[in-house]
Protein backbone atom coordinates (compact mmCIF):
# COMPACT_ATOMS: atom_id res chain seq x y z
CA UNK A 1 0.00 0.00 0.00
CA UNK A 2 1.04 3.62 -0.76
CA UNK A 3 -0.18 6.44 1.48
CA UNK A 4 0.66 9.97 1.37
CA UNK A 5 0.58 11.82 4.72
CA UNK A 6 0.00 14.97 4.94
CA UNK A 7 0.27 17.79 7.83
CA UNK A 8 -1.22 20.70 7.55
CA UNK A 9 -0.02 23.91 9.67
CA UNK A 10 -1.89 27.56 9.28
CA UNK A 11 0.91 28.53 6.73
CA UNK A 12 2.47 25.24 5.33
CA UNK A 13 1.76 21.67 4.05
CA UNK A 14 4.35 18.82 5.41
CA UNK A 15 4.20 15.79 3.50
CA UNK A 16 5.85 12.07 3.13
CA UNK A 17 4.90 9.75 0.24
CA UNK A 18 5.54 6.12 1.42
CA UNK A 19 5.68 2.53 0.57
CA UNK A 20 4.71 0.34 2.95
CA UNK A 21 5.23 -2.84 0.93
CA UNK A 22 9.00 -1.72 1.23
CA UNK A 23 8.79 0.66 4.17
CA UNK A 24 10.52 3.49 2.21
CA UNK A 25 10.10 6.96 1.90
CA UNK A 26 9.19 7.31 -2.03
CA UNK A 27 8.92 11.48 -1.30
CA UNK A 28 8.67 14.29 1.10
CA UNK A 29 9.12 18.20 1.80
CA UNK A 30 7.27 20.84 2.63
CA UNK A 31 4.99 23.93 0.98
CA UNK A 32 5.80 26.63 3.24
CA UNK A 33 4.30 30.50 3.43
CA UNK A 34 1.03 29.48 1.72
CA UNK A 35 -0.54 32.71 0.93
CA UNK A 36 1.61 34.74 1.42
CA UNK A 37 3.19 36.44 -1.47
CA UNK A 38 6.03 34.32 -2.11
CA UNK A 39 5.91 30.75 -1.21
CA UNK A 40 8.29 28.01 -0.45
CA UNK A 41 8.09 24.59 -1.84
CA UNK A 42 11.08 21.79 -0.79
CA UNK A 43 10.48 17.99 -3.13
CA UNK A 44 13.05 15.23 -2.30
CA UNK A 45 12.82 11.69 -3.77
CA UNK A 46 15.71 9.37 -4.10
CA UNK A 47 16.97 10.50 -7.22
CA UNK A 48 15.64 14.12 -7.00
CA UNK A 49 15.48 16.71 -5.14
CA UNK A 50 13.70 20.44 -4.90
CA UNK A 51 15.47 22.69 -2.34
CA UNK A 52 13.30 26.27 -1.10
CA UNK A 53 11.95 26.71 -4.81
CA UNK A 54 9.79 30.13 -4.38
CA UNK A 55 6.41 29.71 -6.23
CA UNK A 56 3.04 31.32 -5.42
CA UNK A 57 0.45 29.15 -3.27
CA UNK A 58 -2.83 31.25 -2.30
CA UNK A 59 -4.19 28.47 -0.53
CA UNK A 60 -3.96 24.81 1.05
CA UNK A 61 -5.63 23.95 -1.88
CA UNK A 62 -2.95 25.18 -4.43
CA UNK A 63 -0.10 23.71 -2.40
CA UNK A 64 -1.73 20.15 -2.76
CA UNK A 65 -2.23 20.03 -6.34
CA UNK A 66 1.35 21.27 -6.79
CA UNK A 67 2.38 18.29 -4.36
CA UNK A 68 0.28 15.68 -6.14
CA UNK A 69 1.81 17.45 -9.34
CA UNK A 70 5.22 16.73 -8.33
CA UNK A 71 4.92 12.99 -7.56
CA UNK A 72 3.07 12.58 -11.04
CA UNK A 73 5.91 14.82 -12.89
CA UNK A 74 7.30 12.58 -15.84
CA UNK A 75 10.15 12.82 -15.52
CA UNK A 76 11.33 13.65 -11.57
CA UNK A 77 7.95 11.96 -9.64
CA UNK A 78 7.41 8.63 -7.95
CA UNK A 79 4.08 7.72 -9.82
CA UNK A 80 2.60 7.78 -12.91
CA UNK A 81 -1.15 8.40 -11.82
CA UNK A 82 -2.81 9.55 -8.93
CA UNK A 83 -4.34 6.37 -8.80
CA UNK A 84 -1.33 5.21 -7.73
CA UNK A 85 -2.04 6.66 -4.11
CA UNK A 86 -4.10 4.26 -2.49
CA UNK A 87 -4.69 6.11 0.73
CA UNK A 88 -3.82 9.69 2.65
CA UNK A 89 -3.39 9.77 6.37
CA UNK A 90 -3.29 12.93 7.67
CA UNK A 91 -1.89 14.17 11.08
CA UNK A 92 -4.90 15.45 13.10
CA UNK A 93 -4.10 16.99 16.62
CA UNK A 94 -7.48 17.37 18.74
CA UNK A 95 -10.72 15.48 18.74
CA UNK A 96 -11.16 16.18 22.35
CA UNK A 97 -12.52 12.92 24.04
CA UNK A 98 -14.16 11.24 20.85
CA UNK A 99 -11.58 8.73 19.62
CA UNK A 100 -8.90 6.75 20.74
CA UNK A 101 -7.80 5.69 17.80
CA UNK A 102 -7.43 5.83 13.80
CA UNK A 103 -11.02 6.86 11.74
CA UNK A 104 -11.47 7.25 8.41
CA UNK A 105 -12.64 10.99 7.88
CA UNK A 106 -15.84 11.70 6.71
CA UNK A 107 -18.70 14.47 7.93
CA UNK A 108 -18.74 13.59 11.56
CA UNK A 109 -15.48 13.46 12.51
CA UNK A 110 -14.80 16.93 10.33
CA UNK A 111 -17.71 18.38 12.69
CA UNK A 112 -16.12 17.17 16.16
CA UNK A 113 -12.73 19.11 14.40
CA UNK A 114 -14.76 22.11 14.40
CA UNK A 115 -16.17 21.75 17.99
CA UNK A 116 -12.95 21.21 19.17
CA UNK A 117 -11.38 24.21 17.60
CA UNK A 118 -12.15 26.50 20.99
CA UNK A 119 -9.13 23.47 22.33
CA UNK A 120 -6.51 23.99 19.54
CA UNK A 121 -7.14 27.24 17.11
CA UNK A 122 -4.03 27.78 15.74
CA UNK A 123 -4.13 23.29 14.52
CA UNK A 124 -7.76 22.44 14.14
CA UNK A 125 -8.73 25.04 11.54
CA UNK A 126 -5.36 24.61 9.88
CA UNK A 127 -6.22 20.55 9.70
CA UNK A 128 -9.64 21.16 8.65
CA UNK A 129 -8.46 23.89 5.80
CA UNK A 130 -6.07 20.41 4.13
CA UNK A 131 -8.69 17.52 4.81
CA UNK A 132 -11.54 19.89 2.65
CA UNK A 133 -8.46 20.54 0.71
CA UNK A 134 -7.64 16.68 0.02
CA UNK A 135 -11.09 15.67 -0.63
CA UNK A 136 -11.87 18.32 -3.07
CA UNK A 137 -8.57 17.37 -5.37
CA UNK A 138 -8.84 12.89 -4.60
CA UNK A 139 -12.71 12.23 -3.59
CA UNK A 140 -12.54 8.79 -4.40
CA UNK A 141 -9.44 8.16 -2.13
CA UNK A 142 -9.99 7.06 1.38
CA UNK A 143 -8.65 9.65 3.69
CA UNK A 144 -8.20 8.78 7.19
CA UNK A 145 -6.76 10.51 10.12
CA UNK A 146 -5.19 10.24 13.78
CA UNK A 147 -5.41 12.62 16.11
CA UNK A 148 -2.26 13.74 18.48
CA UNK A 149 -5.03 13.40 21.36
CA UNK A 150 -6.16 10.23 20.59
CA UNK A 151 -3.43 7.69 22.42
CA UNK A 152 -3.90 9.74 25.82
CA UNK A 153 -7.09 8.39 26.01
CA UNK A 154 -6.63 5.56 27.91
CA UNK A 155 -5.66 7.70 30.82
CA UNK A 156 -7.93 7.44 33.99
CA UNK A 157 -10.04 10.27 35.47
CA UNK A 158 -7.38 10.34 38.47
CA UNK A 159 -5.36 11.65 35.57
CA UNK A 160 -6.45 13.30 33.49
CA UNK A 161 -9.10 15.92 35.86
CA UNK A 162 -8.19 18.95 37.35
CA UNK A 163 -9.08 19.93 40.70
CA UNK A 164 -11.67 21.83 39.74
CA UNK A 165 -15.78 22.19 40.35
CA UNK A 166 -16.67 19.37 38.37
CA UNK A 167 -19.11 20.90 36.48
CA UNK A 168 -16.21 22.56 34.16
CA UNK A 169 -15.61 19.34 33.54
CA UNK A 170 -18.53 17.86 32.64
CA UNK A 171 -20.25 20.62 30.56
CA UNK A 172 -17.05 22.32 28.70
CA UNK A 173 -14.68 19.30 29.00
CA UNK A 174 -11.76 21.24 30.77
CA UNK A 175 -9.11 18.33 31.48
CA UNK A 176 -5.99 16.90 30.72
CA UNK A 177 -5.71 15.53 27.02
CA UNK A 178 -2.00 15.53 26.05
CA UNK A 179 -0.48 15.56 22.56
CA UNK A 180 2.37 14.28 20.65
CA UNK A 181 0.47 11.03 21.40
CA UNK A 182 1.34 9.78 17.81
CA UNK A 183 5.24 10.30 18.90
CA UNK A 184 4.55 8.74 22.08
CA UNK A 185 2.80 5.14 20.93
CA UNK A 186 5.36 4.58 17.78
CA UNK A 187 8.58 4.88 20.01
CA UNK A 188 7.19 2.83 23.16
CA UNK A 189 6.26 0.18 20.22
CA UNK A 190 9.78 -0.05 18.88
CA UNK A 191 11.36 -0.06 22.62
CA UNK A 192 9.41 -3.31 22.85
CA UNK A 193 10.34 -4.53 19.54
CA UNK A 194 14.05 -3.54 20.28
CA UNK A 195 13.83 -5.30 23.50
CA UNK A 196 11.81 -8.28 22.09
CA UNK A 197 8.92 -8.24 25.08
CA UNK A 198 5.98 -7.51 24.70
CA UNK A 199 4.91 -4.38 25.44
CA UNK A 200 1.94 -5.29 27.68
CA UNK A 201 5.17 -6.31 29.95
CA UNK A 202 7.02 -3.15 29.95
CA UNK A 203 6.58 0.28 32.20
CA UNK A 204 7.75 2.83 30.09
CA UNK A 205 8.33 6.20 29.98
CA UNK A 206 8.64 8.03 26.88
CA UNK A 207 10.62 11.44 26.52
CA UNK A 208 9.34 13.47 23.55
CA UNK A 209 11.78 16.04 23.22
CA UNK A 210 11.65 18.92 20.66
CA UNK A 211 10.53 22.76 20.60
CA UNK A 212 7.72 21.80 22.23
CA UNK A 213 8.38 18.66 24.55
CA UNK A 214 6.07 16.24 26.77
CA UNK A 215 7.11 13.07 28.81
CA UNK A 216 4.59 10.19 28.84
CA UNK A 217 3.84 7.35 31.23
CA UNK A 218 2.95 3.97 29.23
CA UNK A 219 2.10 1.00 31.37
CA UNK A 220 1.36 -2.41 29.36
CA UNK A 221 1.02 -0.27 26.26
CA UNK A 222 -1.60 2.31 27.03
CA UNK A 223 -0.53 6.09 28.26
CA UNK A 224 -1.80 6.26 31.97
CA UNK A 225 -0.55 9.89 32.13
CA UNK A 226 1.13 12.93 30.23
CA UNK A 227 2.94 15.96 31.18
CA UNK A 228 0.63 18.14 28.43
CA UNK A 229 -2.26 18.59 29.85
CA UNK A 230 -5.20 20.83 28.23
CA UNK A 231 -3.12 22.35 25.98
CA UNK A 232 0.45 22.16 25.09
CA UNK A 233 1.56 24.94 27.15
CA UNK A 234 1.58 22.54 30.64
CA UNK A 235 4.29 20.22 31.66
CA UNK A 236 7.76 20.97 31.27
CA UNK A 237 10.06 23.30 30.24
CA UNK A 238 10.22 24.12 26.47
CA UNK A 239 11.82 26.41 23.50
CA UNK A 240 9.63 29.27 24.09
CA UNK A 241 6.64 27.20 26.39
CA UNK A 242 6.81 27.80 30.13
CA UNK A 243 5.46 24.66 30.92
CA UNK A 244 3.85 24.28 34.78
CA UNK A 245 3.44 27.42 36.32
CA UNK A 246 1.66 28.94 39.51
CA UNK A 247 -1.66 29.96 38.20
CA UNK A 248 -1.69 33.05 39.93
CA UNK A 249 1.41 33.97 38.47
CA UNK A 250 -0.70 35.06 34.95
CA UNK A 251 -3.33 37.03 37.10
CA UNK A 252 -0.19 38.66 38.59
CA UNK A 253 1.00 39.60 35.36
CA UNK A 254 -2.28 41.26 34.40
CA UNK A 255 -2.68 42.97 37.80
CA UNK A 256 0.83 44.09 38.18
CA UNK A 257 2.01 45.03 34.63
CA UNK A 258 -1.78 46.23 33.15
CA UNK A 259 -1.38 43.57 30.49
CA UNK A 260 -4.01 42.35 28.51
CA UNK A 261 -5.06 38.31 27.90
CA UNK A 262 -3.69 38.32 24.99
CA UNK A 263 -0.59 40.04 25.98
CA UNK A 264 0.17 37.12 28.91
CA UNK A 265 -0.76 34.19 26.45
CA UNK A 266 2.11 35.56 24.19
CA UNK A 267 4.52 35.80 27.50
CA UNK A 268 3.80 31.99 28.24
CA UNK A 269 3.95 30.51 24.82
CA UNK A 270 6.09 32.65 22.78
CA UNK A 271 8.42 34.85 25.20
CA UNK A 272 8.83 31.97 27.75
CA UNK A 273 11.00 28.58 28.57
CA UNK A 274 14.40 28.13 27.30
CA UNK A 275 14.30 31.77 25.51
CA UNK A 276 12.99 33.55 28.37
CA UNK A 277 15.48 31.58 30.69
CA UNK A 278 18.51 31.94 28.44
CA UNK A 279 17.75 34.97 27.04
CA UNK A 280 20.03 33.51 24.38
CA UNK A 281 17.56 31.50 21.91
CA UNK A 282 14.74 29.06 21.64
CA UNK A 283 16.66 26.79 19.34
CA UNK A 284 19.04 24.13 21.74
CA UNK A 285 21.95 24.35 19.40
CA UNK A 286 23.12 27.78 20.54
CA UNK A 287 22.43 26.62 24.23
CA UNK A 288 24.51 23.38 23.81
CA UNK A 289 27.49 25.58 22.37
CA UNK A 290 26.62 28.06 25.56
CA UNK A 291 27.17 24.73 27.21
CA UNK A 292 30.39 23.80 26.18
CA UNK A 293 31.84 27.65 26.47
CA UNK A 294 30.50 27.70 29.77
CA UNK A 295 28.17 30.71 29.32
CA UNK A 296 26.28 31.24 32.65
CA UNK A 297 22.94 32.19 30.64
CA UNK A 298 22.69 28.86 29.05
CA UNK A 299 23.67 26.82 31.86
CA UNK A 300 20.95 28.44 34.13
CA UNK A 301 18.46 27.62 31.91
CA UNK A 302 19.73 24.22 30.93
CA UNK A 303 19.50 23.22 34.82
CA UNK A 304 16.01 24.03 35.05
CA UNK A 305 15.05 22.56 31.67
CA UNK A 306 16.95 18.95 32.73
CA UNK A 307 15.04 19.27 36.86
CA UNK A 308 11.80 19.26 35.13
CA UNK A 309 12.20 16.57 32.89
CA UNK A 310 14.05 14.49 35.96
CA UNK A 311 11.25 15.12 38.06
CA UNK A 312 8.61 13.69 35.94
CA UNK A 313 10.54 10.68 35.26
CA UNK A 314 10.31 10.39 39.28
CA UNK A 315 6.71 10.66 39.43
CA UNK A 316 5.84 8.54 36.68
CA UNK A 317 7.79 5.60 37.98
CA UNK A 318 6.07 6.27 41.26
CA UNK A 319 2.84 6.26 39.30
CA UNK A 320 3.92 2.96 37.30
CA UNK A 321 5.38 1.28 40.66
CA UNK A 322 8.38 1.03 38.36
CA UNK A 323 10.03 1.47 35.47
CA UNK A 324 11.45 -0.93 33.02
CA UNK A 325 12.49 1.37 29.79
CA UNK A 326 13.08 5.37 29.27
CA UNK A 327 13.29 6.48 25.86
CA UNK A 328 14.22 10.03 24.74
CA UNK A 329 13.01 11.10 21.08
CA UNK A 330 12.61 13.91 18.76
CA UNK A 331 14.67 16.75 17.53
CA UNK A 332 16.12 17.19 21.08
CA UNK A 333 16.02 14.06 22.80
CA UNK A 334 17.84 12.17 19.77
CA UNK A 335 20.54 15.40 19.04
CA UNK A 336 21.48 16.53 22.06
CA UNK A 337 23.70 13.89 24.26
CA UNK A 338 24.09 16.86 26.27
CA UNK A 339 20.66 16.47 27.31
CA UNK A 340 20.41 12.48 28.21
CA UNK A 341 23.64 12.90 30.22
CA UNK A 342 22.34 15.15 32.77
CA UNK A 343 18.68 13.78 32.97
CA UNK A 344 20.31 10.84 33.62
CA UNK A 345 23.16 12.12 35.96
CA UNK A 346 22.43 10.81 40.24
CA UNK A 347 19.41 8.09 38.63
CA UNK A 348 20.78 5.35 39.93
CA UNK A 349 18.42 5.03 43.00
CA UNK A 350 16.05 4.14 40.51
CA UNK A 351 17.73 1.76 38.24
CA UNK A 352 19.58 3.63 35.71
CA UNK A 353 23.02 3.30 35.09
CA UNK A 354 23.82 5.64 31.82
CA UNK A 355 26.48 4.77 29.93
CA UNK A 356 27.53 8.45 29.06
CA UNK A 357 30.85 7.66 27.01
CA UNK A 358 27.81 5.87 24.33
CA UNK A 359 26.23 8.37 24.87
CA UNK A 360 28.51 11.13 22.75
CA UNK A 361 28.35 8.63 19.78
CA UNK A 362 26.11 8.40 16.45
CA UNK A 363 23.66 5.33 16.34
CA UNK A 364 20.93 3.97 14.43
CA UNK A 365 17.61 4.31 15.14
CA UNK A 366 17.16 2.76 18.27
CA UNK A 367 20.41 3.06 20.34
CA UNK A 368 20.98 1.48 23.87
CA UNK A 369 22.85 4.12 26.31
CA UNK A 370 22.51 2.15 29.50
CA UNK A 371 25.73 -0.06 31.20
CA UNK A 372 24.58 -3.58 30.50
CA UNK A 373 23.55 -4.41 34.06
CA UNK A 374 21.20 -1.65 34.53
CA UNK A 375 18.25 -1.87 35.66
CA UNK A 376 16.63 0.66 33.66
CA UNK A 377 17.02 0.22 30.15
CA UNK A 378 17.43 3.80 28.02
CA UNK A 379 17.42 3.97 24.64
CA UNK A 380 17.29 6.74 22.25
CA UNK A 381 14.64 5.96 19.11
CA UNK A 382 14.10 8.60 16.26
CA UNK A 383 10.41 8.92 16.11
CA UNK A 384 8.45 8.70 12.81
CA UNK A 385 5.11 10.28 13.38
CA UNK A 386 4.73 9.72 9.36
CA UNK A 387 5.25 6.24 9.14
CA UNK A 388 2.98 5.54 12.35
CA UNK A 389 -0.15 7.59 10.79
CA UNK A 390 0.72 5.15 7.20
CA UNK A 391 1.20 1.78 9.23
CA UNK A 392 -2.39 2.79 11.48
CA UNK A 393 -4.09 4.06 8.01
CA UNK A 394 -3.42 0.68 6.08
CA UNK A 395 -4.33 -1.27 9.52
CA UNK A 396 -7.52 0.51 9.55
CA UNK A 397 -8.82 0.23 5.99
CA UNK A 398 -7.46 -3.41 5.95
CA UNK A 399 -9.92 -3.89 9.14
CA UNK A 400 -12.86 -2.53 6.79
CA UNK A 401 -12.27 -4.52 3.47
Amino acid sequence: MKVLIINCGSSSVKYQFINLDEKFVLAEGICEKIAESSSLFTYKSKKFTVKKQKTNLPSHKEAIQLILDSLQDPQNGCINDISEIDAIGHRLVHAGEHYNGTVVIDDHVISVMEDCIPLAPLHNPANITGVKATKTLMPDTPQCGLFDTAFHQTMPPKAYLYPLPYEYYTKHKIRRYGFHGTSHKFVAQKAAEHLGVPIEELKIITCHMGNGASITAIDQGKSIDTSMGFTPLEGLVMGTRCGDLDPSIPLYLQRQFKLSIDEVDNILNKKSGILGLSEIDSDMRPIEEGLDNGNEDAIRAFEVYCYRIKKYIGAYTAAMNGLDVLVFTGGVGENMPHLRDWVCRDMEYLGIKFNNDVNYRHGSEVFDLNQPDSKVKVLKISTNEELMIALETEKLLNSLS
